[in-house]
């Protein structure tokens, strides 16, 4: 496991880690979702053995909201920036994803598979609805993130207190309270985790907006635990609505981990095994294509 930094479009620069294997020519891009970082998601742990292990190579890319807050000096100003959850602009995660995938491309990967967790997996719906990118290879979904179960519990009064702050010019201020109940941000960001469609890209419900969904090209797998408690109690029923919109879905796998949750406690060693077994047949099919 070696340290990853990886500077996008705007210099801004992103820490992730990359688990290399040897001589290898397929790698797996791990997006993480909003706190997904090594302390919080001890799962990529076993992800990055497992696969290395068997000759593919494992980025676990954090973004720019994987802690709180962090201070960066961009690469291209030199000057320090304070990034973090705390005011992500979900407009640029596609600058975050472009830029792991780039590394990737320029390392010359011939397959390279594009994954995301929770947040991290809208990141890259939102990124191959925009990209039809012809690098990537595959995609992997796991435990895709339903923003209106989030946000269900926050009050009118929280609401009107973040439309205050930006009508009077505060947007970049931060909140007195933590949004959701555990994220504390500034108003902008949580207009945007309440109202934007930029991340909001699946749903419970059948007739909601799946337009993001509806156009993306590429083919992979979509993964989630039994027991994830982000989908109104049928995380089946959530991973075959979202598939049921996709253009490949007859070429998708979909695969249910389970009893366990939004991240896989104690089923990791599962969940590493299901991945590799994908990966490897990716990888056998495009030998036999080449």
């Amino acid at each position: 496991m070696k340290p990853l930094n990886v500077a996008t479009k705007s210099g801004t620069v992103l820490n992730g880690v990359i688990f290399p294997a040897p001589e290898t020519d397929t790698v797996v891009i791990a997006i993480t979702g909003v706190h997904g970082n090594f302390y919080s998601n001890p799962f990529y742990y076993t992800i990055g053995d497992t696969l290395s292990t068997a000759g593919v190579d494992f980025i676990y890319a954090q973004t720019r909201d994987a802690f709180g807050q962090m201070e960066i000096v961009n690469a291209k100003t030199g000057k320090t920036e304070v990034i973090g959850s705390w005011n992500e602009d979900f407009t640029k995660s596609d600058d975050d994803v472009g830029a792991y995938i780039d590394y990737a491309a320029q390392a010359g990967y011939r397959n390279i598979i594009l994954a995301g967790h929770s947040l991290g997996a809208n990141k890259v719906i939102y990124y191959l609805s925009k990209h039809p990118d012809p690098r990537v290879n595959k995609f992997i979904l796991l435990s895709p993130a339903n923003i209106r179960h989030l946000t269900s519990q926050v009050s009118e009064k929280e609401k009107s207190l973040i439309a205050h702050f930006r009508e009077s010019g505060r947007g970049q201020e931060l909140l007195p309270f933590d949004f959701i109940g555990w994220l504390p941000c500034v108003a902008d960001t949580a207009w945007q985790w309440l109202y934007a469609d930029t991340l909001n890209n699946v749903h419970v419900e059948v007739d909601s907006d799946f337009s993001q969904v509806e156009r993306i090209r590429h083919s992979g797998a979509l993964i989630i635990g039994t027991y994830d408690r982000f989908t109104y109690g049928d995380p089946c029923g959530f991973l075959r609505n979202i598939n049921d919109h996709m253009p490949t879905a007859a070429e998708n796998t979909l695969i249910f981990i389970e009893r366990t949750g939004h991240t896989y406690q104690q089923k990791e060693s599962e969940l590493a095994a299901a991945i590799l077994k994908l990966v490897s047949g990716w990888r056998t099919e495009t030998t036999v294509r080449g």
